[in-house]
């Protein structure tokens, strides 16, 4: 949905710091650092992903799923509800 009013904007600077993460990781492997040490610096970098991820999908939980409930709209309801399923099975649950 384009339309929504949700707001992430405290997750910008959580990005940010990923994003040069993600830059040093390229630096790693530019200068040939040791592997591991590379491998452990992605496994963060994805773990802060995953942290921004969980954020989102929380607040989308309070915002949006809940005016969906409350708007009592069956089809809202079951947009929402598909939408969650789909994100659970994709993470593997």
């Amino acid at each position: 949905m384009k339309n929504h009013k949700t707001r992430h904007d405290e997750n910008r600077g959580r990005l940010a710091r990923i994003e040069g993460q993600v830059r040093g990781i390229r630096r790693m492997i530019e200068e040939g650092e040791y592997c591991m040490d590379i491998v452990t610096q992605v496994q963060a970098s994805v773990a802060a992903l995953q942290a921004v991820g969980r954020r989102v999908l929380k607040k989308h939980m309070e915002h949006c799923v809940a005016d969906a409930f409350r708007s009592r709209s069956k089809r809202d309801i079951e947009t929402k509800i598909a939408e969650i399923l789909k994100v659970v099975r994709q993470c593997g649950g």
